[in-house]
């Protein structure tokens, strides 16, 4: 694998990005812009979000097992 491919991601690099079928990939800085606040966007809506009951269910289930074999 090329250091093309292996930088395909990395913002300093000035060489030609290359995708798995060796195409040229090239996103102006404005895309890449937009990508990264979706992403953080969508991330901070992740982590903010409160945990379903079903996983609190299931974390209080495993801590009294634990609790009750001793571990």
């Amino acid at each position: 694998m090329g250091e093309a491919k292996k930088d395909m991601f990395n913002n300093e690099s000035d060489e030609v990005k290359l995708d798995s079928n060796d195409r040229e990939i090239e996103l102006s800085p404005k895309i890449q812009d937009a990508i990264g606040r979706s992403l953080i966007a969508h991330y901070n809506d992740i982590v903010s979000s409160p945990i379903p009951d079903k996983f609190l269910l299931l974390l209080a289930e495993l801590e009294a097992k634990e609790e009750k074999h001793g571990n």
